[in-house]
């Protein structure tokens, strides 16, 4: 995995107001870096604020404060409609809806060539067929496809035509915003594996956001753990499986359940109690081991050093 860094978030915050003098604060103050090649995965239940941040992050919404910088260059700066152009191709979205995303009305062919078209990336319309017809046997589907509407397709190969639809203006990053969670269990795996095989062909980097910890373990390089619009947990992929510290880390990883009768039948399934925590101070983001970061007051963190001391 390169480090160089090609995602810098600091200080996140995307805040909504509902009422006159009701704010909901969906992303509160986050901080962190994706590099080159690697899949960062972010995970929470359903509310956590790791959509919106996702969404802020290539700017569908702007951000309330904080600071998003890609490849060194500001997201939410201001940018004339040349430099967006120039933006938007380099940075793409595959959404969590395969039957909402995809236009009913639109053919596949139109539906993948439309960021062709946009960014003028083919200069016949035979080029333009060719470059539809590579993507859809790049993901699986072939070019018999492309006339077709989305109402003809499953939800997996739905699917399948938004990672083409992304992948045709070949973008660096890919923002995947639940790309399976409305998908049955037994093509989730099949979408998972794609986006592998694609990521290493055509050397992308994923925002993988998810509320499937064990999903996002399998195609994660590190996983920031989401509640309440803050990141309470930051690791290697295996090092957070292994070694979870966050009291709401551990209860999601309470709920995976495991092939195993046994373990099954035994299984203590824990619940987050945020009232449990330290109310002495402000939590802050800290380092409790190389590359593991729990967000913790200083009480908290001499406890977590001291019970996960690298061995």
């Amino acid at each position: 995995m390169s480090k160089e860094k090609l995602l810098e978030v600091k200080n996140l915050k995307q805040h909504f107001r509902t009422g006159r003098h009701s704010v909901v604060k969906a992303v509160d103050g986050i901080s962190f870096d994706i590099y080159e090649g690697e899949t960062f995965g972010l995970v929470g239940e359903s509310g956590c604020g790791k959509s919106t941040t996702g969404r802020t992050i290539i700017r569908l919404y702007n951000a309330t404060d904080g600071e998003v910088k890609f490849q060194g260059e500001d997201v939410h700066g201001k940018k004339s409609a040349k430099d967006l152009k120039k933006f938007n191709r380099r940075m793409q979205m595959i959404f969590q809806d395969p039957y909402a995303s995809l236009n009913p009305r639109m053919t596949v062919m139109d539906i993948i060539a439309e960021g062709i078209d946009i960014h003028g990336l083919a200069d016949s319309q035979q080029a333009r067929k060719k470059r539809v017809y590579d993507l859809l046997e790049t993901v699986g589907l072939n070019k018999e496809h492309a006339n077709r509407y989305p109402h003809e397709f499953s939800g997996g190969q739905r699917q399948r035509i938004g990672i083409a639809r992304a992948l045709a203006v070949d973008p660096s990053f890919i923002i995947a915003d639940e790309p399976i969670s409305a998908l049955d269990v037994s093509i989730q795996a099949q979408v998972v594996n794609l986006m592998k095989k694609l990521q290493k062909e055509n050397n992308l980097t994923y925002l993988f956001i998810a509320h499937d910890l064990s999903m996002v373990k399998y195609i994660s390089d590190r996983i920031g753990v989401m509640y309440f619009g803050k990141i309470v947990e930051l690791a290697d992929s295996d090092e957070l499986y292994a070694n979870p510290m966050h009291p709401y880390t551990k209860s999601l990883l309470s709920a995976i359940p495991l092939p195993d009768p046994d373990y099954e039948r035994n299984r203590v399934r824990t619940t987050y109690d945020p009232s449990q925590h330290d109310n002495s101070e402000e939590p802050e983001f800290r380092e409790v081991r190389p590359g593991h970061w729990v967000l913790c007051t200083t009480k908290e963190f001499e406890h977590y050093k001291k019970e996960y001391a690298p061995v």
